[in-house]
């Protein structure tokens, strides 16, 4: 089973170009399953329909949660279908498998009071600073993800349009930028990254104190610091940050198919929806409805 699973891994990474992220979800589901077929003694070849709905209901008695069950199936579903059509197996024992049905929650989010008190805390009176508050504003101004943010190039940034292009290896999107972050970003850019930078060649557009490309988790820990910082109770993530800059949108007028360009939502997954939004009229509204256009 070993083998079949570098085989699959190496299947989604080269043919399915997935993110290294949704590869190591895949990776523990697969590698937990294997465990639990390999203690009970069970063949993966010959595994049955009734086998799997053990194995999700040994994943409830454990306590896991019922997106982690239904994210579980969803990875032993695809081994499967890599193992059909690479002829492992006959058949897909989880295809009749009904999926847990998981409550939709409504995602928390930030009032706008509560993101000028969060952005209000980076003082750009050092490298630092300068930098930190760059970074929230520009997360909060773009709704973009943390992956998204980590991942950005200078050359990425446009001041000229006020814009800034998310590139990922499916589609590219462009995603205006406000008033307030682009003065920020621009003090960032100008005055503050040229200092950290060790290497000339290393073209990130955040980078950490030592001049590296900045991490998801020095990302996180820099929102957890400022949330600290201003007092607010509620839990603060970036991901939180993107649902708040989506909704304060939304309850200032735009529509949601516009939100859906900007953010790059999966519900919006071809290019030819995307292409419906011009960069200009994105601007627009964007300015006309963003709390720090």
């Amino acid at each position: 089973m070993d083998k079949q699973i570098k085989l699959f891994l190496q299947f989604l990474q080269r043919d399915k170009k997935l993110s290294d992220n949704t590869l190591q979800s895949y990776r523990r589901d697969i590698l937990q399953y294997e465990k639990y077929v390999e203690n009970n003694e069970i063949n993966y070849i010959k595994v049955t329909e009734e086998d799997i709905k053990k194995y999700l209901k040994e994943l409830k008695r454990i306590g896991k949660k019922t997106s982690t069950i239904s994210r579980s199936l969803a990875s032993i579903r695809s081994f499967y279908q890599f193992l059909v059509k690479t002829k492992k197996v006959k058949g897909d024992p989880t295809a009749n498998v009904q999926s847990p049905k998981i409550e939709k929650r409504v995602p928390s989010v930030l009032t706008s009071d509560e993101v000028e008190l969060l952005l209000e805390q980076p003082k750009d009176v050092d490298l630092k600073g300068t930098r930190d508050k760059a970074m929230l504003e520009f997360a909060y101004a773009t709704g973009m993800k943390v992956t998204e943010i980590i991942d950005l190039n200078i050359d990425d940034i446009d001041f000229k349009s006020g814009t800034v292009t998310c590139s990922n290896r499916k589609k590219t999107r462009t995603v205006p930028l406000g008033g307030l972050a682009e003065k920020a970003l621009k003090e960032y850019v100008e005055e503050t990254r040229p200092i950290l930078l060790k290497d000339d060649k290393n073209k990130a557009l955040f980078v950490n104190m030592n001049g590296s490309r900045l991490t998801r988790q020095g990302f996180w820990k820099i929102v957890k610091y400022y949330k600290e910082k201003a007092h607010i109770d509620k839990e603060i993530t970036p991901h939180i940050l993107r649902h708040s800059f989506a909704t304060h949108l939304l309850q200032n007028g735009a529509d949601l198919k516009s939100i859906q360009a900007m953010l790059g939502h999966s519900d919006i997954s071809s290019t030819q929806v995307y292409s419906q939004f011009e960069t200009n009229e994105l601007k627009n509204l964007y300015k006309n409805t963003h709390p720090r256009a």
